[in-house]
């Protein structure tokens, strides 16, 4: 009479080792669009009737002394222009402004000059809601 050999359970650990690093590269791209794509270092004015935009194609930062930040590079209005011709079809971009509340007025309506120069059409003000 012929027995069964009893065989002992095995663990496949290559594809364990898969589904790990599936997972890892899952949560990891996950986080990395949680994440915002640009910070903004300016103190931002306050309005009550601020509201929810698009995401912005472009986010221009304009400090407190004047000086203007796209891409983390401070840029002249002149360059600004240059950049928003070249990406693309200019009446299409989105520009998001994130002045600084100590920011001039005068500054600001400059660069919004130069993004109507360059053919944006579509631009926005960042501002923190207040309640």
């Amino acid at each position: 009479m012929q027995y069964l050999e009893m065989k002992k359970g095995r663990v496949e650990i290559i594809p364990m080792i898969d589904i790990m690093l599936f997972l890892l590269i899952f949560f990891i791209m996950i986080t990395v669009h949680m994440i915002p794509s640009q910070g903004l270092p300016a103190h931002l004015p306050g309005s009550s009737s601020a509201q929810e935009l698009p995401k912005p194609k472009v986010v221009l930062t304009l400090h407190a002394d004047g000086s203007l930040e796209f891409k983390d590079k401070t840029i002249t209005l002149q360059d600004l222009e240059t950049q928003l011709r070249q990406g693309g079809n200019p009446s299409e971009t989105q520009v998001t402004i994130a002045a600084d509340k100590g920011a001039d007025i005068q500054a600001l309506v400059k660069v919004m000059d130069a993004c109507r120069h360059a053919g944006v059409t579509a631009i926005g003000l960042a501002a923190k809601p207040v309640s």
